[in-house]
């Protein structure tokens, strides 16, 4: 299998570098490749052999330019392949299962019941391979990857820790990779809505950008040079959206923001997460910091009152910016995670493809 290391890294090898930039111009030389990267034009043409060879791009031969003497120019795009890729993203009533290829074009996808508060460990993994398999039939693609996001936390080892799922070191990466016989990579949901923005920013333009997450979990990541950073948040159980239903005895959240007796507590969570949110911007100085989550799109007062928050105790001229809805996170993660073995490992997914 592919070595273990962090997800959603920057391109780290002249091919990663090679394929993310191809991917987002959809035609490019060779030339401008060793302009955009640095690397040389001996490195350029060796990493591109391989991705040629491994049917990851193709040369427009259609669209050759011939300069005067010398070898013809002849662009590249991402090639169109049998492979697929799955993302998983668990949630705590309905899981998002998605397959993509390899431009990241939507093969299928779709939410699944999975009440996972009345399902044991084994019968989640259970429900999502049996959905996995029903999704599958009929798409005339080989299966390379698996991607999955949860709430909570992830170790090194691909073990899931999140409190509101009952997930203690839950371990669904050797379950999934035992049958599917493809690799797999966990996140937590926080590093997956940056690496959704990391994977569509050009090679040069890494600025520190931090997520803030609040909803049934509370968490935040921040880019730092070529990584994802996780970090940890020492925030008070309250602030989780079950805790708050707990407190105020609604049955939904959208019952929670309708009650004038909820509201000091829907205020006090804006607030609260604007204090941590300036914590977090005084300590690490980045550039946006990205908000996301129920805590912030389903409650219309919320917002204001988070951003007063956070200028009163941070005036550093920080970016806001806020994803605005919780369908856009979770489709952005999914295809985020399922996405992250190519584009970081591209010639050592091939391979692993190759010997299986």
């Amino acid at each position: 299998m592919i070595k273990p290391g962090p997800v959603f890294t920057r391109p780290r090898t002249p091919a990663a570098k090679c394929l993310h930039l191809i991917r987002l111009t959809p035609i490019v030389t060779r030339s401008e490749l060793v302009e955009a990267t640095g690397l040389s034009q001996p490195t350029i043409t060796r990493a591109t052999s391989a991705l040629l060879g491994a049917g990851l791009i193709r040369e427009r031969t259609d669209l050759t330019q011939s300069r005067g003497r010398g070898r013809p120019t002849v662009p590249l795009e991402v090639a169109d392949n049998n492979w697929m890729l799955a993302g998983v993203a668990v949630g705590t009533a309905f899981t998002r299962i998605a397959f993509y290829d390899t431009k990241g074009r939507t093969l299928c996808e779709e939410d699944v019941a999975t009440p996972i508060s009345r399902l044991s460990e084994g019968d989640v993994i259970e429900h999502i391979i049996a959905d996995m398999n029903r999704l599958m039939t009929g798409l005339d693609r080989r299966l390379v990857s698996v991607g999955v996001t949860t709430s909570g936390s992830v170790d090194d080892s691909g073990l899931v820790t999140a409190p509101n799922l009952g997930w203690n070191r839950m371990d669904i990466t050797s379950r999934l990779q035992y049958q599917f016989g493809v690799p797999v990579v966990v996140s937590s949901v926080v590093p997956a809505i940056l690496g959704s923005e990391t994977q569509s920013t050009q090679l040069g333009s890494e600025k520190p950008v931090m997520v803030l997450y609040a909803d049934d979990s509370v968490g935040a990541a921040l880019t730092t040079t070529d990584e994802i950073t996780q970090l940890p948040l020492d925030a008070p159980e309250s602030l989780a959206t079950q805790a708050l239903l707990d407190a105020t005895s609604a049955p939904t959240f959208a019952d929670a923001v309708q009650d004038p007796n909820a509201r000091a507590l829907l205020d006090d969570r804006a607030r609260t997460l604007g204090t941590i949110a300036a914590e977090l911007l005084a300590e690490h100085q980045p550039d946006t910091l990205v908000v996301a989550g129920g805590a912030f799109v389903d409650d219309p007062a919320a917002p204001k009152l988070f951003a007063s928050a956070v200028r009163q105790a941070c005036p550093h001229p920080t970016e806001l910016r806020m994803i605005p809805a919780h369908t856009e996170i979770v489709r952005a993660c999914t295809r985020a995670v399922a996405l992250d073995p190519l584009l970081r490992v591209p010639l050592d997914l091939s391979r692993e493809l190759n010997a299986a």
